[in-house]
């Protein structure tokens, strides 16, 4: 566990093409460029070694996933082995043949893979279908114990949910993450374009607030075409950052590529939750109905 006051967190956003190895080639670049900058832990966007191929249906970009271990984590494991750095991947995974997952994985600072997380929320929304793609994850809200700490790794959707932060929360995390991708249609307003903006950093933020713990989100940027011709495609919009417990920013991107690098100190969690003890607080004898999808009958009774 992390006994440092504060530890250095690098975000790397970037666009993606369409070849792979390039993709590749850059993410390790860019990883090395933070570790040389004192980046010890290293958040990567999500599915960062391909375009973001949810914008359709291809039952032949199933092709584009691996298994757990597979060639992306030996390539990030001898990179965390080398740099001595935490890298939080996001890969396709290929857990049986047709059985894909949409998984983050944590390789600690000597190499090891310390552990993995499957995507629990899977949107199903034009230009992301990713409910094609990806079986929805079966290893719960736990947090992946590292040499600089207890890393609650969610991924994009899971980022609008306030019960899976909490959770992560409660099993121990000591840091939020959040691997993501996620964009605008071009043709929306710009004011639309800045509420959806605005509105993803609020509840994230929110997150940091509610349980007292950093947050640290790396989302894609660039343009990527819908593959049909059917809309405009995605704009990525960039725009990582990192709070701290109290939702304070602490740094942020732009829509550019970018590595953002931030000093964030873990122990300041302890003296937040002492002025805000939300935790102490919390009602749980009465939270039964959190575990049902809505409640109906309430509103019969409020139309008797």
């Amino acid at each position: 566990m992390n006994s440092r006051k504060a530890i250095k967190i690098a975000l790397i956003q970037h666009p993606c093409s369409s070849n792979r190895d390039d993709n590749l080639a850059l993410i390790s670049e860019r990883i090395r460029r933070a570790a040389t900058a004192g980046g010890q832990l290293v958040l990567l966007q999500e599915l960062h070694n391909t375009p973001y191929f949810c914008q359709t249906e291809e039952t032949r970009l199933f092709d584009l996933a691996e298994p757990i271990p597979g060639p992306s984590t030996e390539l990030f494991s001898a990179l965390a082995a080398q740099l001595g750095v935490v890298i939080v991947s996001s890969l396709f995974e290929k857990r049986a043949a047709g059985l894909y997952h949409n998984t983050a994985v944590v390789f600690d600072s000597d190499g090891r893979l310390a552990g993995r997380y499957r995507k629990m929320h899977i949107p199903d929304d034009p230009g992301f279908y990713e409910k094609f793609y990806f079986t929805p994850g079966d290893l719960g809200f736990r947090p992946i114990d590292t040499s600089l700490g207890r890393l609650g790794v969610l991924v994009c959707w899971d980022q609008w949910y306030p019960e899976a932060a909490r959770l992560m929360a409660l099993a121990g995390a000591e840091l939020l993450l959040y691997p993501t991708a996620i964009g605008w249609d071009p043709g929306d307003s710009e004011e639309e374009q800045k509420r959806q903006r605005d509105a993803w950093v609020t509840v994230q933020r929110g997150h940091a607030v509610a349980n007292g713990l950093p947050v640290a989100a790396c989302n894609r940027v660039g343009h990527e075409a819908d593959p049909s011709g059917h809309s405009q495609g995605i704009r990525f919009w960039g725009n990582s950052f990192i709070c701290g417990p109290q939702g304070e920013l602490l740094g942020e991107a732009g829509v550019n590529e970018d590595i953002l690098l931030v000093d964030v100190d873990l122990r300041r969690s302890e003296s937040v939750r002492r002025i805000w003890p939300f935790l102490r607080d919390r009602r749980i004898d009465s939270f039964a109905d959190l575990q049902r999808r809505y409640i109906d009958e309430i509103i019969e009774e409020i139309d008797e």
